[in-house]
């Protein structure tokens, strides 16, 4: 039996040590050792997960120190590793012969998809679809013989080709979905209609599903791009990092300051850490808001094995792993709104909100 549990928090938490303040001189101890910025901003940001994470163990009055030896450590860190990449990059040998492709066979494979594709369809989608693509015949003529208005035959050719689309990618992937929930999925991201796209889930189901979610890369990359937002793929320590960066940049439209970029980025980086972490893999959705006033809201799925104790996990100093990070607690002092919906089997989502200041 599942259970479900959720935990909002719109307000800051007064007792706890305001790390952020330390961020000017973090920031002037790394940027005078690195120069590589974006280099810099990691180790600032991982020396943030670090402070705050001692933050409890700490004196009152020694967080400022312990924060500055933090950062030097962090950093002659770095310089080790990059030492020891320099050391070992001699044996580095790509040894794989560059492969030639098929065109022959491609053109073939391409040709039998949208024959299949095609056969797919129903009688009247293909037959309105290939008068109107191959023949030529417009879409007053169609809907002379069909006998409805030119705009409902155009809707229908916008519907016939967002379903060849599907068809074909499944006929190339040479794949049947798994689920009666993947073609209404696939359907929906190819129609590129957002409310449909919210009554079938499609955002979950990519998560579970990893067919679609690998066939949904073509399909949302030809729609519009929603320059107010970015979506990223967490499945590695890599993506953490990406996450980051490019929750960093968006927020950044919105002139934010330096200190509040920081913030962000490593709220972020916290909570695709715990995604990586504990449910292998998720996407983080950051957009940018207008009202009530300038913000960045940030959205995180996944569907791992969810969180048993909400309450807990949120408890000042909680941690499962004993590990460096933040976790939920941490990325909740750093944003100004914080919810988290987790159902056990099915998967955690984290909602969490930063406004400008003075916006």
């Amino acid at each position: 039996m599942s259970t479900a549990g959720e935990v909002t928090d719109a307000t800051a938490q007064p007792d706890q040590p305001d790390v952020a303040a330390l961020i000017p001189i973090v920031r002037r101890i790394v940027f005078a050792r690195v120069a590589d910025r974006a280099a810099a901003d990691d180790l600032v940001q991982e020396t943030l997960v670090r402070v705050l994470a001692a933050s409890e163990r700490v004196e009152p009055g020694m967080l400022e120190p312990y924060a500055i030896v933090t950062a030097r450590n962090v950093v002659a860190s770095m310089w080790k590793q990059e030492d020891r990449h320099r050391r070992n990059q001699h044996r580095v040998v790509d040894l794989a012969p560059a492969q030639e492709p098929d065109e022959n066979l491609l053109e073939r494979e391409e040709h039998d998809a949208v024959t299949e594709a095609l056969a797919r369809l129903s009688e009247r989608e293909r037959r309105t679809l290939l008068a109107h693509e191959v023949s030529g015949e417009d879409t007053r003529s169609l809907a002379n013989e069909l006998g409805v208005s030119a705009g409902a035959v155009a809707a229908q050719l916008n519907r016939s080709r967002a379903r060849l689309r599907v068809e074909y990618l499944l006929a190339l992937e040479q794949a049947e979905p798994p689920t009666d929930r993947c073609r209404p999925v696939l359907f929906a991201l190819s129609i590129g209609d957002r409310r449909r796209q919210r009554e079938v889930d499609a955002a979950r189901h990519l998560l579970e599903c990893n067919l679609c979610a690998r066939l949904s890369e073509p399909l949302m990359e030809r729609g519009q791009p929603n320059d107010n937002e970015t979506r990223i793929r967490i499945r590695s320590d890599a993506d953490i990092v990406l996450a980051r960066q490019g929750a960093r940049e968006l927020a950044a439209r919105l002139e934010f300051s330096r200190t509040e970029l920081t913030v962000i980025a490593t709220a972020v980086s916290e909570i695709a850490r715990n995604i990586v972490r504990f449910a292998g893999q998720g996407e983080i959705l950051v957009e940018l808001l207008e009202n009530p006033r300038p913000g960045v809201r940030v959205v995180a799925r996944d569907t791992g094995p969810g969180i048993e104790d909400v309450d807990q996990a949120m408890a000042q100093g909680y941690s499962t792993y004993h590990g460096l990070g933040l976790g939920l607690p941490g990325a909740r002092r750093l944003m100004d709104e914080f919810a988290v919906v987790s159902e056990r089997g099915r998967g955690t989502t984290v909602t969490m909100t930063k406004w400008r200041q003075g916006g």
